[in-house]
């Protein structure tokens, strides 16, 4: 199994050795601040925003967590050591897992959107499972994180799903975490609690099902999309924070919405994603789900750093997602 102790977060009490008043450290803690990284993730005006941090003191704090968490330059050597330790997890079939390389990759934020019926939901609830599963065995070695935007999360779907795992069914229940998002500023709140659970327990991925559903009902036309995009953008920067401190895989699920533009008569599939440049730039890896026949699904590499265009298919069936 892969050695997670160089990529361990530090504890935000730990800044007590470097002269932080333990006040102030509980000031940061109730701020949803519960690691030293998330600092180095916070910028200078938010942390003097914090009620009693001044600006003489957001300055110590943030020095001394960068010198703690060493975010100072490293060879392209190191960096690549450290990639070898990055795992993925796997979705449930082999033809998707070879499209991936492997699964969804911890450390990073991977988008999967589509219509209605493509399965976005029935991957979460697997991965949910698979994320359980040994290193070694295609997993992460860990729990599972749920944030549910749209009330679709049933846990009674994970058992079938986790016997043919050959996981205990109660066992694997007890190590999702779940959470119901009402709103678009509770489902950012969230995340300020899911840090501090981290904290406290190893997990192997978060996922969101879905990111966008309350922005769009959240904010209604484009008088507030500039401050619906804000908003999205301080969620998904909130992701990126967790996948990068934890090192956990972060799976959240996206709607598609249809072009009506001219570009309707060139392009023969017209949905696109929603959520725009700021979705767009925050996903490492985006994929397109688009329905086959009967049970069959076909998953496409939309845009990703490493992955080149292709597709693979997969079925839906009681057990989760599967091979056809």
């Amino acid at each position: 199994d892969i050695n997670f102790s160089s990529y361990e977060p530090i504890p935000i009490v730990k800044l007590e050795t470097c002269g932080i008043n333990a006040s102030d450290i509980k000031k940061l803690q109730e701020a949803g601040l519960s690691t030293v990284e998330s600092i180095n993730f916070l910028p200078r005006k938010k942390l003097i925003e914090i009620k009693g941090i001044s600006e003489a003191k957001a300055d110590k704090i943030m020095l001394e967590a960068a010198k703690m968490a060493k975010t100072g330059f490293m060879s392209g050597t190191v960096y690549h050591e450290r990639r070898k330790s990055i795992f993925k997890v796997s979705t449930g079939s082999s033809e998707w897992d070879r499209l991936l390389e492997g699964g969804i990759e911890a450390a990073s934020i991977t988008e999967v959107f589509g219509e209605f019926r493509t399965g976005k939901t029935q991957l979460c609830h697997t991965l949910c499972v698979t994320a359980q599963l040994p290193i070694n065995s295609g997993g992460g070695g860990g729990r599972a994180m749920y944030i549910d935007t749209e009330g679709t999360f049933r846990p009674e779907r994970l058992k079938p799903i986790a016997l043919k795992f050959g996981l205990d069914p109660e066992e694997v229940l007890e190590n999702v975490t779940y959470a119901r998002a009402f709103t678009s500023d509770h489902q950012l709140d969230l995340l300020k609690h899911a840090g501090a659970l981290m904290l406290e327990n190893r997990y192997a991925i978060l996922i969101v099902d879905s990111a966008t559903a309350l922005y769009r009902t959240d904010f209604n036309g484009r008088g507030e999309l500039s401050v619906r995009q804000i908003h999205l953008g301080q969620f998904l920067r909130g992701l990126l924070r967790i996948a990068d401190e934890f090192q956990v895989a972060v799976l959240i699920s996206n709607q598609v919405v249809a072009s009506v533009d001219n570009s309707l008569m060139f392009n023969a599939d017209p949905k696109k994603p929603i959520g725009g440049n700021i979705m767009a730039h925050a996903s490492t890896t985006r994929l397109y789900l688009k329905k086959g026949r009967g049970n069959n699904r076909i998953c496409k590499i939309y845009d990703s750093p490493c992955l080149p265009d292709a597709e693979a298919m997969y079925s839906i069936g009681e057990n989760g997602i599967g091979d056809p």
